[in-house]
């Protein structure tokens, strides 16, 4: 269950009927509606826009929905008011140089930083860029807006590749003609013209696709766009010491690894799947494949034959990921199916083996997703989902390949039973680091979430040892163990034990593999420890009443561990992250990033230096580069929000107070309409997730929250935490909900939205909602129906409303299992949870219910369920259905945004805009230019 990702859709709603009334009661109807008209004309910025009120309005509502001002601040208009908000250091390969682009108002520029010198100087003169690239390809370009794409550190660090999109008609200067290839065979010319011939076909079928595709997205507008053109891919060198720019005419397009290649860190060796087993290939079959996936030389080696379906070494992949592997593999016609990916390869450091956990899903059942959209019939996706309670449930199995015999060893592990086992991995590297980023690079052009292509690296420097966890069923038992991995025998060093769920970091390793650093909550925070090669422990690192979470860097020279912390300042919220070093035998503990912020960091391979970025709710993000002593070497960027507050944005306020308890503090966030008038009642919104692997309440700047533009329309709307929803406070807080999973952060959610009514005057609580993706919106739908004369309206996006048909791996853990032994030395597991349905008869407000229809993480199982509760108890709902949205709503974020705000607007304003057409989107996309060509 993850954090909301807010977005849009088709709607149906199970309508409202307005109730009989006599003649007088249609009049005065009719006077209210001219009134709140005439007002909406006084507050909107079209003056044809109609209003429509409920029922049931109270007479005090008497402001309609601001609809100009949300506009203004929803994402696509986001995007053209603010860029980057922080550095992302693209560290160098041969010194801790790094360089990094930021975009601002004034477009993108680019800078090379040298810690060593202090110093930040331009990559390059973009003037003098950008008159070299239109020289170099005849289409203007200015400094402001450079194309630049896919820039990237190559040759030791000496230049710097990068790539143009231009049109795939456009004329190049002094290009080299392309010599067509003779081979002399009539037979071969006939074969090519043939492929050709099916090339143009398959092309012509694409384009007669993609017009179809465009003409369904412009169908509300009634426009007819053309279909865009594939893009020529231009390659650029840029020589770091000359300043010279080259057109690379005989590159290859950069081209990122693909999907179903894992490379060896020594990049000798790539391993893969086919049907449900694993191959293998070297570097000069890899390079045969990259060129030509068909070519019938490729020599490949079968490392596995024992993969069957559910129980195989292949990765399951989403049908919308299948067309990319096809498109990579196109012309491989192998009967054991195309390449694919292989579940997580994790590699020894010196690329001798490599191993992998094979989970064993042959007994357990399948959920479904229907594909409603899919063309011309609807398509069933089926997969392998564990309900929690079940009997059946998966299992490990841990496997070890060595590359030069072949050979697999299976790990004896059977620490508990059905347990979990997991491969400690190594920290990435810069290498891997870039990888991703040029994965999330291509997700935000557009593409689906992407399969990673980086291979881990397990944590021992030899090949001779692989280290793993054992987790056992109901996540309160952890051991720590070390395998052979000739043998496959394995031995614990460290074992956890606790009452509620264990959370688990990463083991490190640190004096030449002698020593393990070990992350645990056994004294009630979560600290770091040290342990001897046999696992016993020779002294806790870090100690205290704060929270610590990730390792950022260890020097194993100096014996100092670089870690970060929540919860050590105490006079600052919790929530905050700070960067802190401390010796291992636990002395000498500093913060090397003072300051009432919370930061996010990024470190070099070496570890000497790290980019700092940091911020609150209420202040622009300020990126610096600071070295291990925690000394300020540079100031990097501030984040530039000058057209931000021209628009009129302004920053939230930050707010504390008491929980249920009238002892624990909770934190949260105040978002106020732009045009806030103190004088005002406004309704309230309060904005949730339950937790308790994270609290969804921001601590650094976040414009783009969905919160702001839902205030703008006349709300109050509030982010507060809760008891039990956050690990960066300390177990007891982390843990209060366990055993209680539906009901145990409504009590505190509702008492801080009193406690700061009575502060602040301008928030009328009888006009109260909340709203949720996720745990969030499973929250909601609790709330509205345990305290249904408190909350009026709640918005419920995607909710696991029923925990018996949610993910069990979520569901045991945060609300705990029951182990049962049995007569016959069998051991059974009782699962009991309370759930929405159970409510359905309290329901008193105005409850709205949102799910995707191909959503496989929270099923909409789940929505239809507590849907069907609420028809059998006669109550009025809402509900709507978004075709082709999986868990997040990403692709139709705005129209989501504006449908919530609408429904808000209805029932906590009593007036919204009741108009088929939502101009205020159609008019962004109507002020967008249409791309020329295909990115």
């Amino acid at each position: 269950m993850k954090s909301a990702n807010v977005r849009r859709s088709l709607s149906t709603r199970v309508p409202h009927r307005l109730p009989w009334g006599s003649t007088a009661l249609l009049l005065v109807s009719a006077i209210f509606v001219a009134s709140l008209a005439a007002q909406t004309s006084n507050h909107s910025a079209n003056p044809e826009q109609t209003a429509s009120v409920s029922f049931d309005a109270p007479a005090h509502m008497s402001y309609a929905p601001n609809y100009a001002l949300e506009a203004r601040f929803l994402p696509d208009s986001m995007n053209k008011l603010l860029f980057d908000l922080s550095v992302t250091p693209h560290w160098f390969t041969l010194s801790d140089k790094f360089w990094y682009s930021y975009r601002t108002t004034d477009g993108t520029k680019y800078y090379i930083v040298d810690p060593v010198k202090k110093s930040k100087s331009f990559l390059w003169d973009n003037t003098k860029i950008a008159a070299a690239l239109s020289s170099l390809t005849n289409f203007p370009y200015d400094a402001q807006h450079l194309p630049i794409k896919r820039l990237k550190l190559v040759d030791k660090d000496t230049h710097m590749r990068f790539e143009v999109e231009i049109r795939k008609d456009g004329v190049v200067p002094n290009e080299p003609e392309k010599k067509a290839q003779d081979d002399g065979s009539q037979q071969g010319n006939e074969s090519e013209i043939k492929q050709n011939e099916g090339k143009q076909n398959e092309d012509k079928q694409k384009e007669d696709k993609q017009t179809e595709q465009q003409g369904q997205r412009a169908g509300r507008s009634g426009q007819t766009p053309e279909p865009p053109e594939e893009p020529r891919i231009l390659s650029f060198e840029y020589d770091l010491a000359t300043g010279k720019l080259t057109r690379l005419d005989k590159a290859e397009p950069m081209r990122k690894k693909p999907m179903w290649a894992a490379v060896s860190p020594d990049e000798k060796t790539v391993v893969f799947a086919r049907g449900q087993n694993l191959y293998m290939m070297d570097t000069d079959n890899y390079a045969k494949a990259l060129k030509k996936a068909g070519d019938t030389t490729i020599v490949e080696t079968q490392l596995t034959t024992d993969g069957v379906e559910k129980f195989g070494y292949a990765r399951r992949i989403l049908p919308e990921q299948e067309e990319e592997l096809k498109k990579e593999d196109k012309g491989d016609t192998n009967k054991a199916g195309i390449r694919a990916p292989a579940i997580t390869i994790h590699w020894s450091k010196d690329s001798k083996k490599f191993a992998v956990v094979r989970d064993d899903n042959r007994k357990v059942a399948d959920f479904w997703v229907i594909h409603s959209l899919a063309n011309p019939r609807p398509t069933l996706e089926a997969y392998p989902y564990p309900l929690p309670g079940e009997d059946i449930m998966p299992g490990s199995q841990l496997d070890i390949f060595d590359v030069a015999t072949k050979q697999l060893v299976v790990v004896q592990a059977k620490n508990f039973h059905e347990q979990q086992l997991r491969i400690a991995d190594a920290p990435l590297l810069e290498r891997d680091r870039e990888e991703l980023r040029q994965e999330q690079e291509g997700m935000q052009e557009g593409g689906q979430m992407p399969v990673t292509r980086v291979s881990p690296r397990w944590i021992s420097d030899t090949s001779d040892k692989l280290y793993f966890t054992s987790i056992n069923r109901d996540f309160r038992k952890v051991d720590v163990c070390v395998a052979d991995t000739a043998t496959g025998a394995s031995r614990t060093l460290i074992e956890e034990r606790s009452n509620v769920w264990l959370s688990v970091k990463p083991l490190r390793l640190t004096g030449n593999g002698q020593e393990l650093i070990w992350w645990s909550e056994r004294d009630g925070w979560a600290h770091y420890y040290l342990f001897d090669a046999a696992g016993k422990l020779k002294n806790q690192i870090t100690s205290g009443e704060y929270v610590t979470d990730q390792i950022v860097s260890l020097d194993e020279k100096s014996r100092t561990l670089y870690f970060t912390a929540n919860g050590r300042e105490h006079s600052e919220d919790p929530y905050y992250t700070h960067l802190y070093r401390i010796n291992l035998d636990g002395t000498g503990v500093q913060s090397l990033t003072p300051g009432n912020f919370s930061h996010t960091f990024s470190s070099p391979d070496s570890g000497k230096y790290f980019e700092d970025t940091y911020s609150r709710v209420d202040t622009a993000p300020k990126s610096v580069l600071v070295d291990a002593q925690g000394a300020q070497l540079l100031e990097l960027e501030t984040t530039d929000v000058s057209q931000l507050l021209e628009a009129g944005f302004k920053f939230p306020e930050i707010f504390k107070v008491k929980a249920e308890d009238g002892i624990t503090d909770l934190y949260g966030v105040m978002h106020k309409p732009f045009d806030f008038d103190p004088s005002r009642k406004y309704p309230l919104i309060e904005f949730v997730y339950p937790g308790p692997q994270t609290e969804e309440v921001n601590k650094t700047f976040s414009p783009k929250s969905p919160n702001v533009p839902l205030a703008q329309l006349g709300f109050i709307v509030i982010e507060v935490g809760a008891r039990g929803g956050s690990p960066q406070r300390n177990k007891w807080y982390d843990s209060f909900g366990y055993g209680n999973l539906r009901d145990y952060g409504l009590a505190d959610k509702k008492v801080a939205a009193e406690r700061l009514a009575a502060m602040h005057p301008y928030i009328d609580l009888a006009r109260v909602g909340m709203w949720g993706h996720s745990g969030g919106g499973f929250m909601t739908a609790a709330a509205l129906m345990q305290y249904p004369d408190f909350y009026k309206a709640g918005w419920s996006e995607s909710g696991n409303h029923d925990n018996n048909v949610y993910n069990r791996d979520w569901s045991e853990k945060y609300h705990g299992v029951r182990e049962e032994a049995q007569k016959d030395g069998t051991e059974k597991f009782i699962y009991e949870i309370d759930k929405n349905s159970d409510l359905a008869k309290n329901l008193k407000g105005h409850l709205m219910l949102t799910t995707g229809d191909m959503d496989n993480n929270v099923s909409m199982v789940n929505t239809m369920r507590v849907a069907n509760a609420l028809i059998k108890a006669d109550k009025r709902f809402e509900i709507q259905i978004y075709p082709g949205m999986r868990h997040s709503y990403m692709p139709i974020v705005s129209y989501v945004d504006m449908a919530r705000g609408d429904f808000f607007a209805h029932w906590l304003l009593g007036s919204y805009d009741t108009r088929a057409d939502i101009l205020e989107l159609q008019n962004q996309r109507q002020a967008t230019p249409s791309k020329k060509f295909k990115e």
